[in-house]
């Protein structure tokens, strides 16, 4: 019962006197509601962000992935757009290369040559690939590629012979002179001005140059996409592997596909690649002196800390960790996998692991004929294959492109192939994650590698970014839309093949062609075989 003091108190407006434990409780209390309010949204805030991330991953599914990516209303096209007159009757004289390195370092030098040939007005000599000091193979350009297919494909860009002539066309004093191409080493990735100044001039002087090395001998990023173009026509539509290569590559395919869908992975873990990377800390103390004399042998000499290359992920994927990110993704056992990868460094004990993850694991000498592969698996030719395979397949993976010539030129071709998915691991953000699973810290593993993957490209258009290669990502150059407003984008006739034909025809019969080639001409290179 309220005393009556107490009660007029209050309605008069005065406050009581005493009592002031009883108000710091009530302030501590409304505080506390306060703080847990706060927590609790905090709580369902955190909460809902995990449960939307969950929503991102499961919204990709493995049958997105089995099909093509989105193209956004983009397809290859590698034509000219702008006036692209053919090669004037008379050259500047002849041009000779030696492509050295792997199979695809020498398809992007073969690229090159016919890009600094037109460049220079110059008549390309068929180029000779280095097959001896790396494949100890000596089938050549004619061993591996069609001929004939190459020479026809680029008529309208330049002009091709198969060998130097032996007198110098242009006689003196009614003498023939002997045709001998003046040798020159190009700097690494010099631009087209070294071409038309340095290059031209000894070869005006001498008739023919012989350029060597040719790798990586002109540079990438060139401001003219008629330039940039011509290189696809080359890599895309020329360069057509022969007929006994394509048959073993067709026939592998089929087979793979009997049960389905394929994937093909190249797995990177060679000596070359490792000693290259300095990743040698999980090799026995014998494999390591191996690795660290391949690399004193090959390589620049550097100081290399396997921790620390293995964090910012410099190091190669281990066939192990390859099936622990296939498996995060949701792919099964029952996965067929097509390995493309020379001789795997360490043996059994690293795929075995792998394998027993998916162990329906193939490579050209497990599902082509013995007789077939005896003929086809060595050297460029086997080399070849596996890029015949990968290029082929449902979903390509590769486990180490940074340098890797083999990985960056299938993606580039399989992009421009229709856009075929290509699963690409972020190293960097994945190393963390299995440093942290080899401590002993497994909790969430598979969720990491979900969030990190589902978060990357899988074969779609994208700018170039460096140091991403024109050679694995020649959009927006080599591509058009259909119905795009910007005209430098918008897709070209079809029919120009035939006027370039027609004038052509007209040239060589000394007549005046009956139209000139529009200014958006394109030559439907379409037509021609994407492989």
């Amino acid at each position: 019962m309220r005393r009556p003091g107490e009660l007029l108190g209050r309605r008069s407006g005065h406050r009581p006197l005493k009592q002031p434990s009883g108000g710091m409780r009530g302030l501590a209390g409304r505080m506390s509601v306060i703080i847990a309010c706060i927590l609790l949204f905090t709580v369902l805030m955190f909460s809902s962000s995990i449960r939307g991330s969950r929503t991102v991953v499961s919204k990709i599914k493995l049958d997105d992935l089995w099909g093509t990516a989105a193209s956004g209303g983009w397809r290859p096209s590698s034509t000219p757009r702008s006036d692209w007159p053919p090669p004037p009757t008379e050259s500047s004289g002849y041009l000779r290369v030696r492509c050295n390195g792997g199979l695809n370092q020498q398809r992007t030098a073969i690229c090159n040559a016919v890009l600094a040939a037109r460049i220079m007005n110059a008549t390309l000599v068929l180029p000779e690939l280095d097959t001896n000091s790396f494949w100890h193979d000596e089938s050549g350009f004619p061993g591996i590629y069609d001929v004939e297919h190459f020479i026809k494909s680029l008529r309208y860009d330049v002009r091709i012979v198969e060998s130097l002539p032996e007198f110098h066309p242009h006689r003196k004093n009614g003498k023939a002179k002997k045709m001998k191409a003046y040798q020159l080493r190009p700097p690494r990735d010099a631009p087209p001005s070294w071409y038309t100044t340095v290059a031209l001039e000894k070869m005006k002087v001498h008739g023919a140059i012989y350029l060597t090395p040719f790798s990586h001998r002109l540079a990438e990023e060139i401001d003219s996409p008629e330039y940039q173009r011509l290189r696809c026509r080359v890599n895309y539509h020329a360069l057509r592997f022969k007929p006994h290569i394509k048959k073993l590559s067709d026939s592998i395919v089929s087979r793979l596909r009997t049960q389905g869908h394929f994937m093909a992975i190249h797995l990177r873990f060679e000596m070359d690649m490792l000693a290259f990377a300095g990743c040698l800390d999980i090799f026995t103390p014998e494999e390591q002196s191996i690795l660290r004399k391949y690399r004193n042998e090959n390589f620049a000499e550097k100081k290399l800390v396997y921790s620390e290359r293995r964090a910012i992920g410099k190091c190669p994927l281990t066939p192990e960790e390859v099936g622990l990110i296939l498996r995060a993704m949701g792919f099964d056992n029952s996965t067929r996998i097509y390995l493309a990868a020379g001789e795997l460094f360490g043996g059994e004990r690293f795929m075995q692991p792998f394998r027993a993850l998916f162990p329906h694991l193939e490579n050209h000498s497990t599902v082509g004929s013995a007789e077939e592969i005896s003929e086809n698996s060595r050297g460029l030719v086997g080399a070849a294959v596996d890029y015949m395979v990968c290029l082929l397949a449902d979903i390509f993976m590769p486990t180490y492109d940074g340098p890797s010539n083999f990985a960056n030129n299938l993606m580039g071709h399989r992009l421009y192939y229709g856009f075929r998915t290509t699963i690409q691991p972020d190293r960097k953000a994945l190393a963390p994650i299995f440093i942290n699973r080899e401590n002993g810290q497994t909790n969430g593993f598979e969720e990491s590698i979900q969030q990190v993957m589902f978060n990357s490209r899988f074969g779609g258009p994208h700018k170039r970014v460096r140091p991403e290669s024109f050679y694995t990502n020649s959009w927006p150059e080599c591509f058009c839309q259909i119905s795009s407003q910007n005209p430098a984008d918008r897709c070209p006739p079809e029919d120009v093949l035939e006027v370039l034909d027609s004038r052509l025809q007209l040239e060589d019969s000394g007549g005046e062609p009956e139209q000139a080639i529009p200014s958006n001409l394109t030559g439907s290179w379409a037509k021609t075989e994407v492989v």
